[in-house]
């Protein structure tokens, strides 16, 4: 499973998103708001899914508005960051 499969899983899964499944997502949807519809308080427990997830810390909320503004940014921030 490649990491936007995974990504897409684990965000269904772990923010408990009932109404959609992992093949609704695209790739280039945005996270939050008018997109997936995520809130603040998901982009908080997002931060820990990466962690746990893909052992990547996401500390500054500027980079992790650019990483999380889809699933394309946010599997880019992780593989830069798991080559490292």
């Amino acid at each position: 499973m490649d990491i936007k499969q995974k990504l897409k899983q684990v965000i269904v899964e772990d923010l408990n998103l009932e109404e959609m499944t992992p093949e609704q997502i695209r790739d280039d949807e945005v996270l939050f708001g008018e997109g997936i519809g995520l809130d603040s308080l998901d982009a908080v427990e997002l931060v820990v899914v990466v962690k746990r997830h893909f052992g990547v810390e996401i500390k500054d909320m500027t980079e992790g508005r650019k990483a999380f503004a889809s699933i394309d940014s946010l599997a880019k921030y992780i593989e830069e960051r798991m080559a490292k």
